[in-house]
C-alpha cells in the first residue's frame, strides 16, 4: 500500500507555493554563477523573504554580543564586551536552568522573560493590564498562531470551520489553515484605498460563508503583509464591534508593529484599542495578539522567537491551550532571549546605548529611504502601480501585464505573475514573489519584494527591475 493513501487529506490539499518553483531555479542559478557561467549579472538579489539579514541589514551589536556571551560564558572574562552586555548575559543565564542556554525552560517560556513581556505590553498599551499567565513564547509567531487555530478548528464537526482571512495574506498562514482542514473565507482589502480594511467587506465575506462553513475567527495583519497598510484606530474599532456582534475570535498578527513609515500612520495594538473601548467589549471580545523577534529592527528570523498574548479566554479553554504548547516542550532558548533583548534594549546612560541608538536609527533611516525610493521608481514604470507603503517589510505593486504575456504564461503552465517573476529572475537575477502566492482579485497581478534591505541592495534592485520591466513590456507589447 502506498503511503500516499495514508496521508491526511488536509495535508494533501495544501498547495505547493508558487515560490517553490522560483526558489529551485534560483538555487540552480547560484550554482551556475559559482561555476562561472556568463550571465547579465554577477550575483543574485533575493528579496522574496522578509529576512533583513539576508538582504544586507546588519544585526544589532548589542543583541549578538549578549547572545554570544550566553552561548560561551567565558567571553565575559575578557575586556572586549561592554559592562552592560556582561550584566545582561549574567542575568539571563541566571534565569536559565543550570545556567545554560542548552536547558529546557517552562512550557510558556522562562518565567522572568514572560513577566517582562507582560510589562512591555503594558508600557506599549498605555498601562492596559497584561497577565503573564496569558502569554506563551513559541518558536516564532506562526507557531503560536497554529496552536490557537488548533483550538478553534473542529475537524470532527459536520460543518467545516471557517476563518475570515485577508486578501492579500501572508501565505504560510493560509497554508496552516488548509492544513488543519479549515476553510479560508477571503475578505478583500481595498487596493484603491491603499489596501484599507473595510468592515462592509467583512459583512460580505461572512455572508458568502453561509452554507459553506461555520466561521469562528477573523484574522487581521497590522501592519499588513504584504499590503504595507497600517490600520487606523477607527478601523480597528469597527473590526472589534464586528467580531463582537458576529461572535468571532479575533486573531491579530502584529509582528511588524515597529515598522511604520507613513507620516500620518501610527501603530496601535488591538489590545489597547479593545481596552480603551471599555465594557462590555473589553470584557468579552476574545483576542489573540502575536509578536515576534523576527521582524522589526532586530530581524532575528533564524532564532525563532515569538509570543502570543491571550485576552478574555475562558480558563477552561486556557487549559487546552497550555496542553498544546506543552507538546513542544518549550521554545528555543536563544529565541526567548532575543525577545527579552527586543523588549528591553539599552537605555540612555548604558554603555551600549550610543551604538545601539546609532544602529537602530540607521536601520530606520534606511527603511524610510527604501520605501520612498521603491514607490517612486515602481510608479514611474509603465504598467506598474504601487500603493503607499505605510508599514511592514514589503512593497506589493500591481503590474498590468500585456495580453501576450498572459497568453505566454498559460502556454508554459504558469500563473501570469509567476511567469513575470521567473523572467525577472532569469534575466536580472532578482528573486521576488508573485502576488498569486498571497491572493489577489481575479484579473489583477502583483509582485512582492522586501524593502528591509541595505540602501545599496535596494538601489541595485530598482535598477535591475526598471531595466527588465521596460524590456519585458516591449517584448510582449
Amino acid at each position: 500500500m502506498s503511503v500516499l493513501q495514508e496521508i491526511s487529506l488536509n495535508v494533501r490539499n495544501m498547495k505547493q507555493l508558487e515560490y517553490a518553483v522560483l526558489a529551485r531555479r534560483a538555487h540552480q542559478i547560484k550554482e551556475e554563477l559559482r561555476q562561472g557561467m556568463r550571465k547579465p549579472y554577477k550575483d543574485m538579489i533575493d528579496v522574496s523573504w522578509g529576512d533583513p539579514h539576508r538582504a544586507g541589514v546588519k544585526p544589532l551589536s548589542f543583541v549578538h554580543q549578549v547572545l554570544a556571551a550566553c552561548i560561551y560564558p567565558q567571553l565575559m572574562n575578557s575586556d572586549k564586551l561592554p559592562s552592560d552586555v556582561i550584566e545582561r548575559a549574567q542575568r539571563l543565564l541566571g534565569e536559565c536552568a543550570g545556567g545554560s542556554v542548552g536547558s529546557y525552560t517552562a512550557t510558556a517560556g522562562i518565567p522572568e522573560i514572560v513577566h517582562r513581556i507582560s510589562e512591555f505590553i503594558m508600557r506599549r498599551d498605555g498601562g492596559a493590564p497584561s497577565n503573564p499567565e496569558n502569554i506563551y513564547i513559541s518558536p516564532g509567531s506562526q507557531w503560536s498562531l497554529m496552536n490557537i487555530l488548533n483550538v478553534l478548528v473542529n475537524s470532527e464537526a459536520s460543518t467545516r470551520t471557517g476563518v475570515l482571512t485577508p486578501v492579500p495574506c501572508h501565505c504560510t498562514t493560509t497554508l496552516s489553515i488548509m492544513g488543519l482542514g479549515a476553510v479560508m473565507v477571503p475578505y478583500y482589502l481595498s487596493e484603491e484605498q491603499g489596501w484599507e480594511l473595510q468592515v462592509e467587506e467583512l459583512h460580505r465575506a461572512l455572508e458568502s460563508a453561509k452554507g459553506v462553513c461555520n466561521p469562528v475567527a477573523l484574522y487581521v495583519i497590522n501592519p499588513g503583509n504584504p499590503s504595507g497598510h497600517v490600520q487606523s484606530r477607527k478601523s480597528m474599532q469597527e473590526v472589534i464591534r464586528f467580531v463582537s456582534e458576529k461572535r468571532l475570535f479575533l486573531l491579530a498578527d502584529e509582528v511588524y508593529q515597529e515598522c511604520v513609515y507613513g507620516e500620518k500612520s501610527e501603530f496601535v495594538s488591538y489590545k489597547r484599542v479593545l481596552t480603551e473601548m471599555g465594557p462590555p467589549l473589553s470584557d468579552t471580545v476574545e483576542l489573540a495578539s502575536f509578536h515576534s523577534a523576527s521582524k522589526g529592527f532586530m530581524g532575528e528570523c533564524g532564532l525563532r522567537g515569538g509570543y502570543v498574548e491571550l485576552v478574555n479566554l475562558d480558563p477552561a479553554v486556557m487549559k487546552y491551550i497550555h496542553n498544546l504548547f506543552s507538546k513542544d516542550s518549550c521554545a528555543p532558548v536563544l529565541g526567548q532571549l532575543a525577545l527579552e533583548l527586543m523588549i528591553n534594549p539599552p537605555q540612555p546612560g548604558d554603555p551600549s546605548y550610543a551604538l545601539y541608538n546609532t544602529e537602530t536609527q540607521h536601520i530606520r533611516t534606511t527603511l524610510v529611504h527604501n520605501v520612498k525610493r521603491a514607490v517612486e521608481v515602481v510608479n514611474s514604470l509603465l504598467g506598474f502601480c504601487c500603493q503607499p507603503v505605510e508599514g511592514g517589510a514589503f512593497a506589493f505593486p500591481r503590474v498590468h501585464l500585456p495580453p501576450k504575456a498572459i497568453e505566454k504564461a498559460k502556454e508554459m503552465g504558469m500563473k501570469p505573475d509567476t511567469f513575470y517573476c521567473m523572467r525577472l529572475l532569469e534575466e536580472s537575477g532578482v528573486l521576488a514573489s508573485p502576488g498569486s502566492e498571497y491572493g489577489q482579485k481575479e484579473g489583477t497581478y502583483h509582485i512582492r519584494f522586501c524593502i528591509m534591505t541595505s540602501k545599496d541592495i535596494m538601489e541595485e534592485l530598482l535598477k535591475r527591475l526598471s531595466s527588465f520591466h521596460t524590456q519585458f513590456m516591449k517584448d510582449f507589447s
